[in-house]
């Protein structure tokens, strides 16, 4: 069982990123899945999140509202974060989360750096 996030990088302000969020061993289509970031010296913060396959219900944060889109492609078992418009304050270790009932997995970061 293992969640992956990956697509960050370099990229200059007002540039796009796709994050992904990418199961193996389970079907993501039943776990709610969050997106999360933590830049160096600031507390991790919750960026967007969509609900089990059954709802979809997407949530953002204010911050990035408008501008980050999350959406879920049960054919690749894999949630994206489409990231336009980037600001520098975007630079972090953006994580993933897959949680449903008493189970809980967190996939390793990848690193987004927005460039001014």
């Amino acid at each position: 069982v293992q969640l992956q996030a990956s697509g960050g990088g370099l990229v200059q302000a007002g540039g796009s990123l796709t994050l992904s969020c990418t199961a193996s061993g389970f079907t993501l289509d039943y776990y709610a899945i969050g997106w999360f970031r933590q830049a160096p010296g600031k507390e991790r913060e919750g960026v967007s999140c969509i609900s089990s396959n059954e709802a979809s219900t997407s949530y953002y944060a204010d911050s990035v509202k408008g501008r980050f889109t999350i959406s879920r492609d049960n054919a690749k078992n894999t949630v994206t974060l489409q990231m336009n418009s980037l600001k520098p304050e975007d630079t972090a270790l953006y994580t993933c989360q897959a949680q449903r009932l008493f189970y809980q997995y967190w996939g390793k970061g990848t690193q987004v750096t927005v460039s001014s």
